[in-house]
């Protein structure tokens, strides 16, 4: 390895920060421990216990929702393509009265039965292997690239270092995979604290001291506007009319998938009780006013004349720039930790499906309890590695690539898992059929527009374009309301959540 471009003093304190966060990962496993005698079940390791409070689940929720490729991705996009980037601002307001509204009731109907991820849910609701193998599917292939994105985030800033090589990345997924296998959910959201403290200080320095040196935020916006004018097309910083409905769409949509995925409903199947969910949605939006924060950095970055070779190297360019190095270093830890703590979840979120979705009822299903957090704790290892196999030995877009697919299919999954929340008209062969759609027809636009977030339509000389995942989960509930009154209701909900 190189050393020569190394920055020590900035490596320094990344290196400090990321030995206090593993010290604390491993400690974990003795914070906030259950009952001896539940040590060894899943619940304990996949779900902390089911016993986090209010405070440690704002924390939790924020820490594996708002992710290190946020930190990376959302400027980087308000950089290429000016505010169409702010999409993500929409969809973070939009996604709290879903959570509000949905899951509490999601998470009694956990609770009462002691269902550990959101297929189990469909299972106990439906009492159907197929609809219920085909959410913890889609839960498990929309994970895998999700956590691919986290160790991009981390590469980013490990470069940023002056590190070369894959070795840094290595040492960082291996110190990952060991406290996640020895603590469990304990882990991050533990290690959620020091993250989320660690941003919010990046943040609040940046969007103060950067705009100070650059001559204010006058400056800076005027800057943008002028690198926007000449790049011409769609970009600018403001929204262009064609950009109002797909913009629009893409938040809803994105609000309506982000709480289906395996690792935010394990932040909230973690959760102490109904309340403390609602608490959370009430007071999770602060982080939506610091995603706006870091989205203003991708501006900041075209005054002050950050040159990039690619677009996610924005952040780690500007911070290289203009602070000095000991603050870039504390910098580059908040993102690499922001990393860690979601690449935790969404391993164990995936690990729990594996264990309760396919090893319990096709491999063993006599298994003990120990022996489900025995498979869940070694399937998070292998999660982990296919994630590391995605980045080493496949192109980067390649994982962007399917987590766009991602999105889309995790949304068809809305249906089976909210819908029998509040009544019981389907049945699980329609929801089957209508994931089956919303999932082939999804895939298919998507491939056919080059895998594109949003799909253009040509109605009557007019052009409409629309998020693709929005557009396959209305064929998904069509074809479901269709084959329910074709099929008849087969299997009805075995009962109403509480």
């Amino acid at each position: 390895m190189d050393t020569a471009g190394i920055n020590w003093t900035a490596l320094a304190v990344f290196v400090f920060f990321f030995i206090l966060v593993t010290v604390m990962g491993f400690w974990a496993s003795r914070w906030m421990r259950g009952p001896s005698n539940k040590g060894a079940h899943l619940d304990e390791w996949g779900l902390g216990g089911r016993n986090f409070g209010a405070w440690i689940t704002w924390f939790l929720v924020g820490g594996d929702f708002y992710t290190a490729y946020t930190v990376i991705a959302v400027p980087a996009l308000v950089y290429a393509v000016g505010a169409y980037g702010f999409f993500a601002l929409p969809y973070t307001i939009l996604v709290y009265p879903i959570v509000f509204l949905i899951m509490p009731k999601l998470w009694h109907a956990a609770h009462k039965a002691g269902h550990v991820t959101a297929a189990d849910v469909v299972f106990g609701r439906y009492q159907s292997r197929p609809l219920e193998f085909a959410i913890a599917l889609t839960g498990v292939v929309a994970t895998m690239p999700y956590i691919a994105l986290q160790l991009i985030g981390m590469e980013v800033v490990i470069k940023a270092l002056g590190l070369t090589g894959e070795l840094p990345l290595l040492a960082a997924f291996v110190i990952l995979a060991l406290y996640t296998y020895a603590a469990g959910l304990r882990a991050p959201a533990l290690i959620a604290f020091v993250k989320d403290l660690m941003i919010y200080i990046v943040v609040l320095v940046a969007v103060v001291v950067v705009p100070a040196k650059l001559g204010g935020y006058g400056a800076v916006f005027d800057t943008a506007r002028d690198v926007f004018a000449k790049k011409g097309g769609a970009t600018g910083l403001t929204l262009q009319p064609a950009q109002f409905l797909p913009f629009a769409t893409l938040a809803l949509g994105s609000a309506m998938a982000a709480f289906m995925y395996p690792h935010t409903l394990t932040g909230i199947f973690a959760a102490r009780d109904a309340n403390t969910i609602r608490k959370n949605a009430v007071f999770l939006p602060a982080y939506t006013v610091l995603l706006g924060l870091i989205a203003l950095l991708g501006f900041m970055a075209y005054a002050a004349g950050v040159k990039v070779q690619t677009n996610n190297d924005v952040v780690p360019a500007l911070f290289n720039g203009l602070f000095p190095s000991w603050f870039a270093g504390f910098a580059f830890a908040a993102i690499a930790i922001g990393a860690l703590v979601p690449a935790a979840v969404m391993s164990i979120g995936a690990s729990n499906l594996f264990t309760r979705n396919f090893w319990k009822p096709y491999v063993n299903p006599n298994i003990s309890n120990e022996g489900e957090a025995k498979v869940a704790k070694i399937v998070s290892l292998v999660v982990k590695l296919g994630a590391l196999v995605f980045i080493l030995f496949l192109p980067t877009q390649f994982a962007l690539d399917l987590q766009l697919l991602g999105g889309v299919w995790i949304l068809q999954t809305f249906p089976a898992l909210v819908f029998g929340l509040f009544v019981s008209w389907f049945g699980a062969r329609a929801l089957l059929c209508g994931w089956a759609f919303g999932i082939v027809y999804g895939s298919w636009l998507a491939f056919a527009d080059g895998i594109k977030p949003v799909h253009t339509f040509t109605l009557g000389g007019d052009k409409i374009s629309l998020y693709t995942g929005l557009i396959a989960l209305a064929v998904n509930v069509v074809v479901a309301v269709i084959a329910n009154l074709v099929l008849g209701k087969g299997s009805r909900p075995a009962l109403r959540s509480a």
